[in-house]
């Protein structure tokens, strides 16, 4: 092996991870915009197609996420801990399997949302993903902290929102006089959406960790 070759191991693989977690971010974008549009699709065989669309978005983003993964066993030194890559990547990977997860929900339960709960919190996951994406794409040189702190104090905020929205639709549903089945079954999307805010607000700490650590 030539002298430069071995250098090469040792350097820092910043444009490998960097743009691994913008890809990462890009999908879960084109997820959270997927997602919006699906629960504001009045036409149910639309909004269904839709909904499963998601899978394949999902399907990518656990590509791209194992890639990152791959490359971090084999990188001996790497722009930032081995831990903080871990614990985004896998932060990033939840919100992408909870949309996932709250989609399927949607599609197998179908209830009847009489008040436009699910288009409310797809409007407040939309944009905290959006934030994180910001955020993500701001890591690469870290030289807009301003910005990289206000998109996660953004997502804070969304987080926030998203457990009022909860509170509120909670108080609902235990008042009014639905059956039983229909309940269970509004009790548990609304739960898995407002779990959503929450691996969005996961993230959103792990990029504040960073840029703690490194700014």
């Amino acid at each position: 092996m030539s002298f430069s070759s071995i250098i090469k191991i040792f350097l820092p693989k910043d444009k490998v991870f960097f743009s691994l977690f913008e890809e990462v971010a890009t999908t879960l974008v084109q997820m959270g915009d997927t997602f919006k549009s699906a629960l504001n699709e009045k036409d149910l065989v639309k909004r269904d197609a839709l909904l499963k669309s998601l899978e394949e978005l999902e399907h990518k983003n656990d590509e791209t996420t194992h890639r990152i993964f791959i490359e971090l066993g084999s990188n001996f030194i790497t722009p930032l801990d081995r831990e903080d890559i871990h614990y985004l990547a896998t932060s990033l990977d939840d919100i992408a399997d909870y949309i996932w997860g709250a989609a399927k929900r949607v599609v197998n339960y179908q209830i009847d949302d009489q008040h436009n709960t699910l288009e409310a919190y797809a409007e407040i996951i939309c944009k905290a993903i959006k934030a994180i994406n910001t955020a993500i794409h701001a890591l690469r040189d870290m030289k807009d902290l301003r910005a990289i702190t206000a998109a996660c104090v953004t997502v804070n905020s969304l987080e926030n929102a998203a457990d009022d929205l909860l509170d509120t639709t909670m108080m609902r549903l235990f008042s009014s006089n639905i059956s039983a089945v229909e309940l269970i079954k509004q009790k548990d999307i609304f739960q898995m959406l407002e779990v959503v805010t929450d691996k969005c607000e996961d993230a959103a700490n792990v990029v504040e960790s960073i840029i703690i650590k490194y700014a």
